[in-house]
């Protein structure tokens, strides 16, 4: 049986520590938390003292060995070994080969393995999502929840993948038929973040294997257990049906891994979920070849409660998004503005602020607020429009009409828009993303899976003549 850790971590902001995440004095090195009795249900989840990370249809490494560690008191849990470049391009080489078997697989069989997939996670999920409050460092229950969220994923995907295809169009010519092709793109590269170490995956991986795309993997390092035991599961259900492993490959490790996949014209799609100012040089990178990427970054986001908000949504809805996660969700709210004076508790609100103040157009990965009083809508919809990013944002009111200006042409700019529920807490079942120095970028629910497929259309011609199109002859 497992046990849940006697101390929940609470992350602490990794970059504020004078020495990178590993290194760590000796004393550390000495006892390992998975080799104390009260940690040992890590060990059901495959892990060992020291981990292979890179998974190609067989476990191996040869880069640099790390340690990984609980963030609440800088205990070491296990050591993971790196991929190196030579793992990497032998990964991707194997990737592209499974590509070949799983593209053959019809579409509703791909969504019965994530299915199984979905199942597996489903049998682990109060034990990973341990793992996840030890190594990323947010509470068990949010831990659970991350890996619910993996879970949901994929009983969409599943329905998803007996629905995806193109319409069928009038043709203009006669005896001909227009039809759009749907195919999937072949290699999926997945960059992940640190604050949601399962959840991002899932939501890429899950999509984009049914639509018979492979996925090759890098997590961040500073939660390297988290991507092993993940692919391990992932590893024995494909394993279970004589499938190639190499579907959903993984490559621990650093910048070198990270820049050798945005460079690789052999990634034809890479999603990346992390900063705007790395993910600007990883859309540069991609865009160098002329490749595909998907960015998910940063965002700034605001709560707006009008005169007539219901207070009793307020105020939870506020606490929960500015402090949820301690403050290190993409869907944070930096910003909420009133319409009214009121009485703010510190240390997390800042009040006193010119709406436009720099440090309030900048993302802080922390659970700080900024308060700021608006004197009416459009004044407050410019405000909240007028930061570079476009994640997330939330009004609370009664006013139909204001929702509805809100939710239009004029109203946020944003890819999430919200009416009286807080920034954070999206479900799975809309896409997932944002505008402007957000990326672009849509991942999940909706109609997110086109970004994981290239688009043909189709002309065929059943007749025996030959006309062309827009009534051209030539004589």
């Amino acid at each position: 049986m497992w046990r849940v850790p006697r101390q929940l971590c609470v992350h602490f902001a990794r970059g504020s520590q004078l020495s990178g995440p590993w290194s760590r004095p000796a004393a550390f090195m000495s006892s390992l938390l998975i080799n104390q009795a009260q940690y040992a249900w890590l060990k059901e989840l495959g892990l060992r003292e020291e981990n292979e990370g890179v998974y190609n249809g067989s476990w191996g490494g040869r880069g640099e060995v790390i340690t990984t560690y609980c963030p609440a008191n800088n205990e070491p849990i296990a050591r993971v070994r790196q991929a190196s470049v030579a793992d990497y391009e032998e990964t991707v080489k194997k990737a592209r080969e499974a590509w070949k078997v799983w593209a053959e697989v019809p579409a509703p069989k791909r969504g019965e393995i994530v299915r199984q997939i979905g199942d597996a996670l489903r049998e682990k999920i109060q034990i990973l999502g341990s793992l996840v409050s030890l190594e990323m460092g947010k509470i068990l229950v949010e831990g659970v929840g991350e890996v619910q969220e993996y879970v949901d994923v994929c009983d969409y995907a599943v329905g998803l993948s007996r629905m995806i295809g193109g319409p069928i169009f009038p043709s203009e010519r006669p005896g001909h038929a227009l039809i759009e092709q749907w195919n999937p793109v072949g290699l999926v590269g997945i960059i992940t973040a640190f604050n949601f170490p399962v959840a991002v995956y899932g939501w890429n991986n899950a999509i984009a294997m049914i639509c018979g795309n492979v996925c090759l993997w890098k997590g961040a390092p500073t939660t390297s257990l988290i991507s092993v035991a993940v692919t391990k599961i992932i590893a024995k259900v494909l394993e279970d049906n004589q499938l190639p492993g190499a579907i959903c490959s993984l490559t621990c490790g650093g910048v070198d891994i990270g820049t050798a996949m945005a460079k690789d014209e052999r990634v034809n799609l890479l999603s990346f979920t992390g900063s705007t100012q790395v993910g600007k040089q990883v859309a540069l990178m991609v865009q160098e070849r002329f490749g595909r990427s998907l960015l998910e970054l940063g965002g700034n986001n605001a709560i707006i409660a009008f005169e007539d908000a219901d207070l009793s949504l307020v105020l939870p809805s506020a606490l929960f998004a500015a402090v949820g996660t301690a403050g290190q969700r993409c869907t944070t709210a930096r910003r909420l503005v009133m319409d009214r004076p009121g009485n703010y508790v510190e240390p997390t609100i800042v009040t006193g602020l010119a709406h436009n103040a720099s440090i309030a157009h900048t993302e802080t990965f922390a659970p700080i607020l900024y308060v700021f009083k608006f004197k009416n809508e459009e004044e407050v919809f410019a405000w909240n429009n007028e930061v570079k990013q476009g994640l997330s944002s939330s009004i609370f009111t009664k006013d139909l009409g204001r929702i509805f200006r809100w939710l239009g042409p004029k109203g946020s700019d944003c890819g999430i828009v919200n009416v009286n529920i807080p920034t954070s807490g999206a479900e799975i079942g809309g896409a997932f993303g944002g505008e402007k120095h957000t990326g672009g970028g849509r991942e999940s629910g909706s109609d997110a899976w086109k970004q994981y497929m290239r688009r043909s259309t189709c002309t065929i011609n059943y007749s025996k003549d030959l006309p062309l199109a827009q009534g051209i002859k030539f004589q």
